[in-house]
């Protein structure tokens, strides 16, 4: 099956994004308010791209993918406001919403949508499932567990963590459909795509995750090296 290739042939770039120091962090109490909002500020400018990616894998997908096309009709509905979750979130957590909105990401996020944009427009559209592959397999793994944890760990209210735990149930369903699409993709050029894609997102969304700042065994903070766009 391609999902079992595509997993082998991910796994070094996959572990670049499990090596991220705040997912040590979290288990040790080490991840704050700050680094929350920093998250769901950087989950804000990916997510609501969601949509507008498929949109624009749809509209390139040949005929010979038609099959896709339709999937990606259905995902779409799925999937369509879920930024606004995350908007709703910081909300709670009384993060001015409005920086976020009409801010910009740092640099990876930033890279790492424009580089989604342009191998779906001059490369080949199911790249864009390289992104699937990535966020939503470690939505999975990390969201809901991470999400009681940290939620325990700063005494927040629920309502401060709809887009993780909701993520964390709704991303099950989605990954079963995603790996019974992926498991259709025959042509080696496609399934090639899928895999640098995969590659691709792990080492931007890893640095994301890199750059969240956490709080250092002797109070001090940390973060990633990347630099921040405002």
């Amino acid at each position: 099956m391609f999902h079992d290739i595509l997993q082998r042939q991910t796994e070094d770039a996959r572990a670049h994004l499990l090596h991220a120091p705040v997912l040590a962090a979290i288990p040790e109490g080490r991840f704050n308010l700050e680094s929350y909002s920093y998250f769901l500020s950087q989950a804000y400018h990916h997510v609501k791209h969601t949509v507008p990616l498929m949109m624009a894998c749809g509209a390139r997908l040949p005929a010979r993918l038609e099959w896709m096309r339709e999937a990606l009709v259905e995902y779409i509905r799925d999937e369509y406001g879920h930024q606004e979750w995350i908007l709703n979130d910081l909300e709670a957590l009384g993060a001015d919403v409005d920086a976020v909105r009409h801010g910009r990401p740092d640099l990876p996020i930033e890279m790492m949508v424009a580089w989604l944009y342009d191998a779906i427009a001059r490369g080949n559209p199911v790249s864009f499932f390289g992104m699937v592959h990535v966020l939503e397999g470690t939505s999975i793994a990390l969201a809901t567990p991470l999400g009681e944890q940290v939620q325990k760990t700063l005494a927040l209210p629920k309502q401060a963590f709809s887009y993780l735990y909701s993520h964390g149930a709704l991303d099950q369903d989605h990954y079963q459909f995603f790996t019974g699409l992926i498991n259709r993709i025959e042509a080696d050029d496609d399934r090639q795509a899928v895999i640098h894609a995969s590659r691709v997102i792990y080492r931007l969304y890893g640095d994301m995750l890199h750059a969240v700042p956490v709080a250092g065994g002797a109070g001090q903070r940390r973060g990633g090296a990347h630099e921040r766009v405002a």
